[in-house]
């Protein structure tokens, strides 16, 4: 009979997808939890946006970290970079079909948020 203290019995009566939906939660708190970026998803839910429009929208981030930010989130997948051939050259930022996808998510996160966060 196995021990039940065992660390060979740890997690054996805990079905497989939890641990895998954990480890998604996880990459994607990682990744979107990181300071501005959600906010920086939701600003863009109007439309194409320029960096200097952007970071009025965003509110108090410098310039830098903002531009490492959307970097990020190009990368990621959830933006898209657009430079306009145009005297000077613009730059513009969309979001991507994902970045797309998560509205509904940060929609739902804001509804929650102002129904539950509003002590803190």
């Amino acid at each position: 009979m196995a021990d039940p203290d065992s660390d060979a019995d740890v997690g054996r009566d805990v079905p497989p997808r939890v641990h895998a939906c954990e480890a998604g939660l996880a990459r994607a708190f990682d990744f979107l939890g990181k300071r501005w970026n959600g906010v920086i998803l939701g600003t863009l839910r109007s439309g194409p946006t320029g960096f200097a429009e952007l970071r009025r929208g965003v509110g108090s981030i410098t310039d830098s970290v903002l531009s490492d930010r959307l970097n990020e989130l190009a990368e990621g997948g959830l933006i898209t970079r657009t430079v306009t051939d145009s005297r000077p050259p613009g730059v513009s930022y969309s979001l991507a079909p994902a970045g797309e996808a998560l509205l509904p998510i940060l929609e739902q996160l804001t509804d929650w948020a102002e129904t539950n966060l509003h002590h803190v």
